[in-house]
Parts: structure tokens; C-alpha cells; sequence
């Protein structure tokens, strides 16, 4: 693979080009701000300061990181000046053609014929923007969410003549930036807005109808949809102009006159106006039924539309709705849950009004009833190395009873094919896999189906023994965060790469349980019971440094070296020793800490709220870890430690096994219930050791 993008340049000093080159600048990209004259990249940087300083007040940043984010960015007057050893230039500039082939020309002739163009557009076409530069094969089209320091969602589109390696190096790029990252065909609206644009005109044709007034529509929308604020509210937030001309251009460019912008926002526009929202917003059941049916099937048909034109997958689609708009369940989702026969019946009484250039997919009326299955886990074999990577970014990757019995296909498949000799795990998006899905347990516990919960874990546990145990070599791609049961299946593995972005924390004793996916077992034996202690009773944060000193990463490495690593563990093959029981690097501060506090003399004291002899209470350290360890449920500590001590006496095989055995007692405590609730409500829990 050739070396990744580092340096970045955003031609386009307004509100969208200043916030991706400020998210570029966080995330230590070195990033030139380019406009053509000096007061537009002023007004670009006190942009970004304003926005950094209003992130210090809420103590997103601290100072230091401010200064050192702005030392980043470099002003440049002057496209011409765009530095020529550039790896990417991102066009943030006007909707216009004309003016974006102007800036890609100026472009062509003042950077080295390695550096990839790309242009940030909602709408036009990518293919004719790439054949406008002189270097179609090294350019994309990518589509930016506002904000882009905020909106985790981008879309990335490939023009016709675009090489993997430049497709490959942008994505990265974007996952890099802790995007969420949809790859999508050249088609007018690309994804989002192919279904959200038709959207907010339907409310707008409704409105004209005389259905309800705009604040019943914003409330109804509300509701179907799950969302907090509806479609009058969004354009005035984001700008009626914006909504008139996107719909415009979709009615032009695919030929359906459904789209035409409403005569209402029409007039709204030329009046320069925003929507009137402050009426009565109460509306009748037969009001509720009329709209919310006509904006679900829009959304429904062309939702199904995108995937019958093979534009991205249904999840995606999904995935698009939930990141980008930040809706509670995407179209195939929501169609699920509504009924599909039921969807497919709103998205057809929807074709008939929509009348020329609109028609139901013959795939959606085929479905029936019959609910939509989503895919997680998408595998790709090369070259004797297998990559499964759970796709669920929306999700932080969390796992769930469908990815645990996807991902278990999937290595299974692996496992057993002759041409594969490596198997590399990866997740999709800034995560490795942040642990499990909290809601299945709480939802299990309320049920009184804890039985559920164990058969979910021995899955689990299943599931980690075919990587255990696998006749290739295994490979964890923890290259972003892992938490929990993330961490936990990383440790399964022979060897784990981190870059600097990593991170690993073993939360549960804090929510009111105890790792029960190997996670009181794998560590102590990888690293020694007392830096296991530090690890999982007090539920430290560990960088990638760290983690490495400890050897729960086994290479650390640069972003750029990632492939090369991996080649060279598929060469080494299998470890000779996986669990050499102490950590890689015993001069470390951390591990001398964990191996003086957390030692077997201490564990009484410290399982009592004390302080060891010889420690100093006041100490920040020491306070720390005490404070950590208040914070924990008192029975899911007391278990994990148990569990952790356990290892010195057993096999892997038979420690598992006591962690399964467990289970019941755990998650029938009243202080799981309190943990695990706390954590989906966003609260601290108050534990009472039941």
C-alpha cells in the first residue's frame, strides 16, 4: 500500500472548508487553509478559534491542544500556492461547476502529480468534476455532513475513472478523521440526500395541501421518525434556500417532477422567510396517519431506489439516516418494525401521486412480509490473508447477538478455507469494537431472562475458542478504541497491532459486572495478575503506549506500517508463547505502579476502600486509583478479583469456564440492573453491594 495522506490542504475558507480543516488539525494532520484572498482565510481561522475556544469552555479541549491544533493549520492566499508535495486537496468552494473546475485547474499546475483532488459537493456530478482534472484516476467526490468537526458521516465518491489505491488512501483518510465512512455510486443525491431532499419537499407539499400547519408536520415527523426536530425546523436551521435549490436539482437530474421545489417554499425563498412553526402543533389521529404515511413511503421507496441502483448496500442506507441525520432507525429499520408489506404499501401510494420517473423497486414488492436481513460482518480473502470486518460503525461496533453469530460464520469460514492462511479481524470506523450491546442486558434482566444473557455469552465464548484455537495465524486490528467485549475478543487473538490512536479499557466493574468474555482470564495470563488488577478491577484507561508496556498490544506501529506489520505476521506465523504471564516492558511507570499497588499483599486493603502501607493517599496516582475502585459495584468487584486470582490455579480452559459459571449470579444482582441502566441513561450509578 503506498503511505497514507498526512499532508492536507482545504481550498475554501467558509463554514464547511474551515470545519474539515479544523477536524483535520485535531485528528494531527498537517493542513493548509487555502482561499484567494487574505481576509477569507482570516475569516476561516477565527472560525475555527472561535469554535475551539467555546470547545475549551466546555472542557472539550484543554488550551494546549488548541494551541497545538491551530499550529497545524496554515494559512495560504492563493490556490497557485497550494504547497505541490500535498497528498490530498479537498475543494470545499460554491456549488458551481464552473467555479470548481476553475479552482481544479489552478490545482493541476501547482501540485506534484501524486497528490489526489477531491471535491467536497452535495450534488454535482463527480465523474464530469474528474474528467474536468487533469488527473481523473487521483480524484473522488466526498460529501462532508455539517459539521464536519461534529457529523461523524461522509460519503465518499468514486468517479468512474478512480484508482483503488486513490479510493483506498481516502477512505483511510476519512476513517482517520473518525468518520463513518459510506463508499457510494456517482448518482444525483448520492445517498442521504436522495432520500432526506424529496423528504423535506413532501412536508412542504403536505403544508400546501392544507394536511396540517407546519408545526403538526414538525411534531407528527417527529414521532414517526424519532427525531428531534422535523423538517420546517431543520430548513430554518440549515436554510430554505439550501432545501429549495437541492430539490430543484434532483427533479432536473432524475427527472421527476415530484421534486420540483413546492410553490410554497418557492415564495419562502424569494421573501427571504423562514417557516412559521409556532402554531399549534397538536394535531388529530386522522392528521397523523395522512402525513406521517406519505413521509415514510417516500423515504421507503427511495431507499429501496438506492439499492436497486446499486448505489451502496440497505445498511449503508441505514447507516446514512442514522449517522448523517441522526435519526433512531434507518428506512430498512423502520420498514422492519412497521411491517415491509405494510412499507411497501406506503411507498406505493406514494408512486401513485408521484406520478413520472417514480415506481416502487420490483425487489421491495417481492419482499412480502418477510423482514429485511442486515450484514455486519463483510469478509475479503487476498493473497492468503482473510480480513473480517464488522461493519457497524453507527453502533461503535458493538457487539449484538446477529454480529456475534455473523462474525462466528465468518471465522468458521475462514478457518476452514485452505487458501487462507492469515485472519485478520477489523472494525469499521474509529472503533475496534466498543464493547457489547448494554441494552440487550438490561432489556434481558428486566425480562427476567437471564438465561438469555448466558446463552448470549456462550456464544460469545464460542466464538473467541475458534479464534483461540485457530489453525492461522490471527491478527487484531485494534487501531482505534476497544472496549469491554471488544477488548476482550482482541485478546483471543495470537497478536494484537495498535497505532497511536488506540485505546483500551475494561469498564464493566464500574457498570455493575464483571468481564465475562475471557476478560478476568487473558490478561492476567498475558500480562500478570497485579497488572490485570490495574486493568480490569480498576477499569483504567490505557493508551496505546501502555498498552503496548503491558502486551496486550503486541505491535505498535505507525498508521503507514500498519499492512507491512501484518504481512510479517503472516510470515512469522503462530506465537511460541501467547500468555507469557508478565508484561512486555517491566520498566514501565505504569507497570512498576500496578505491580507495587495491585500485589497480593494489597488486595485486602484495597478491596476494603484503603490504602495500602507505604502508599500515600494524597498522592494524584494513588487517589486515582482508590477513587476508580469506590466508583466499581462491590459484588462484580469482589468476582472479577476472584476470577482474576483464579488464574494462578487453572487452566485457561477451566478459568472460562468459571467466568460462564458466574453469570447468573452477576446479572441477577440488583447493582447490574443499577450499572447497566446508569450507563444508557448517561448517570452515575448508586450501587448497594445487592
Amino acid at each position: 500500500m503506498t503511505a497514507p495522506i498526512q499532508r492536507v490542504a482545504v481550498v475554501g475558507a467558509g463554514n464547511m472548508g474551515s470545519g474539515i480543516a479544523q477536524k483535520s488539525a485535531q485528528e494531527e494532520f498537517d493542513v493548509q487553509m487555502v482561499d484567494r484572498e487574505r481576509q477569507w482565510v482570516e475569516r476561516g481561522q477565527s472560525i475555527i478559534t472561535n469554535f475551539l475556544e467555546e470547545a475549551v469552555e466546555r472542557r472539550i479541549f484543554s488550551p494546549a491542544q488548541v494551541e497545538a491544533i491551530q499550529g497545524r493549520i496554515t494559512g495560504v492566499v492563493g490556490v497557485e500556492n497550494t504547497a505541490a508535495d500535498t497528498d490530498l486537496v479537498i475543494e470545499a468552494v460554491f456549488e458551481d461547476f464552473d467555479v470548481k473546475t476553475a479552482v481544479f485547474t489552478a490545482l493541476d499546475g501547482a501540485c506534484g502529480e501524486q497528490t489526489v483532488l477531491a471535491s467536497n459537493t452535495s450534488s454535482l456530478s463527480v465523474n464530469a468534476l474528474a474528467e474536468a482534472t487533469g488527473r481523473p484516476d487521483r480524484f473522488v467526490g466526498l460529501h462532508f455532513f455539517y459539521h464536519p468537526a461534529k457529523n461523524r458521516l461522509v460519503e465518499v465518491i468514486p468517479a468512474q475513472a478512480s484508482s483503488q489505491a486513490t479510493i483506498d488512501k481516502v477512505v483511510q483518510y476519512c476513517k482517520m478523521l473518525g468518520k463513518v465512512v459510506i463508499v457510494c455510486a456517482d448518482r444525483p443525491g448520492f445517498v442521504v440526500n436522495r432520500f432526506f431532499v424529496p423528504w423535506l419537499n413532501e412536508a412542504c407539499l403536505l403544508l400546501e395541501e392544507g394536511a396540517a400547519n407546519a408545526a403538526q408536520i414538525d411534531a407528527i415527523a417527529c414521532k414517526a421518525f424519532r427525531i428531534g426536530l422535523g423538517p420546517f425546523g431543520l430548513m430554518n436551521l440549515t436554510g430554505p434556500p439550501i432545501a429549495l435549490h437541492s430539490t430543484d436539482y434532483l427533479a432536473e437530474q432524475l427527472n421527476t417532477p415530484r421534486y420540483t421545489g413546492a410553490a410554497n417554499l418557492r415564495a419562502l425563498v424569494e421573501a427571504n422567510e423562514q417557516w412559521d412553526v409556532s402554531e399549534d402543533d397538536a394535531y388529530t389521529d386522522e392528521q397523523y396517519t395522512t402525513v406521517s404515511e406519505r413521509l415514510l413511503g417516500v423515504v421507503f421507496g427511495v431507499a429501496a431506489q438506492i439499492v436497486e441502483e446499486d448505489i451502496c448496500s440497505m445498511e449503508d442506507v441505514d447507516r446514512g439516516a442514522k449517522v448523517g441525520l441522526r435519526w433512531a432507525r434507518g428506512p430498512f429499520e423502520m420498514m422492519n418494525r412497521i411491517g415491509v408489506d405494510e412499507a411497501c404499501r406506503m411507498a406505493a401510494a406514494y408512486a401513485s401521486l408521484a406520478g413520472k420517473g417514480w415506481a416502487v423497486p420490483a425487489f421491495f414488492n417481492q419482499q412480502g412480509s418477510k423482514e429485511w436481513n442486515f450484514s455486519y460482518v463483510d469478509t475479503v480473502v487476498s493473497n492468503g490473508v482473510a480480513t473480517i470486518t464488522i461493519n457497524r460503525p453507527e453502533a461503535m461496533n458493538a457487539l449484538n447477538v446477529t454480529v456475534v453469530n455473523q462474525l462466528t460464520e465468518a471465522v468458521a469460514a475462514a478457518n476452514t478455507n485452505d487458501s487462507v492462511h492469515t485472519v485478520v479481524l477489523d472494525g469499521a470506523g474509529k472503533a475496534f469494537v466498543a464493547g457489547a450491546d448494554v441494552k440487550f442486558f438490561v432489556d434481558k434482566i428486566r425480562a427476567d431472562a437471564i438465561p438469555d444473557i448466558y446463552d448470549f455469552t456462550a456464544e460469545g465464548h464460542a466464538l473467541l475458542e475458534a479464534l483461540e484455537h485457530s489453525p492461522k495465524t490471527t491478527v487484531a486490528l485494534t487501531t482505534g478504541l476497544a472496549l469491554g467485549g471488544g477488548l476482550e475478543l482482541a485478546l483471543a487473538c495470537d497478536y494484537r497491532i495498535g497505532t497511536r490512536r488506540t485505546q483500551f479499557r475494561f469498564p464493566e466493574t464500574s457498570i455493575g459486572i464483571y468481564p465475562g468474555l475471557g476478560g478476568s482470564q487473558r490478561p492476567a495470563r498475558i500480562c500478570g495478575i497485579p497488572a490485570a488488577r490495574w486493568a480490569v478491577l480498576a477499569g483504567n484507561f490505557m493508551d496505546a503506549q501502555t498498552a503496548t508496556d503491558l502486551g496486550l498490544v503486541t505491535h505498535l506501529v505507525d498508521v503507514a506500517a500498519v499492512d507491512a506489520c501484518i504481512a510479517e505476521l503472516a510470515q512469522a506465523g503462530k506465537p511460541e508463547n501467547k500468555y507469557p504471564g508478565e508484561p512486555a516492558n517491566p520498566n514501565s511507570p505504569v507497570v512498576a505502579f500496578a505491580s507495587s499497588f495491585f500485589n497480593d499483599t494489597n488486595m485486602s486493603v484495597l478491596m476494603e476502600g484503603g490504602c495500602p502501607e507505604g502508599f500515600n493517599p494524597e498522592e494524584k496516582g494513588v487517589a486515582r486509583q482508590i477513587k476508580s475502585l469506590s466508583f466499581t459495584a462491590p459484588i462484580g468487584l469482589r468476582m472479577a478479583s476472584d476470577l482474576i486470582d483464579a488464574t494462578a490455579k487453572t487452566s485457561l480452559k477451566e478459568g472460562l469456564q468459571l467466568e460462564l459459571d458466574g453469570l447468573h449470579t452477576i446479572f441477577a444482582t440488583k447493582d447490574a440492573l443499577e450499572g447497566l441502566s446508569a450507563l444508557i441513561e448517561n448517570r452515575r450509578p448508586t450501587y448497594q453491594n445487592q
